[in-house]
């Protein structure tokens, strides 16, 4: 699907020199940095549940 992104200049500017720098071009850093954007968020969720089960068992455990 098509999308316009507005980013203001000072940014434009810096995802402009690292697609320059990188021979790559401006859309694909930005789905590239979305898409770590996403894979981090999801690890985020993953990682505090992982902590709760672990941290909280014995409440799990009673809740079951």
């Amino acid at each position: 699907m098509a999308m316009t992104l507005r980013l203001p200049d000072d940014l434009d500017a810096k995802l402009a020199e690292r697609a320059e720098r990188a021979g790559r071009s401006k859309q694909a850093l930005v789905i590239e940095a979305i898409r770590d954007a996403e894979a981090r968020a999801e690890l985020h969720v993953h990682d505090i549940l992982a902590e709760l089960t672990e941290t909280e068992s014995e409440i799990l455990d009673h809740l079951k």
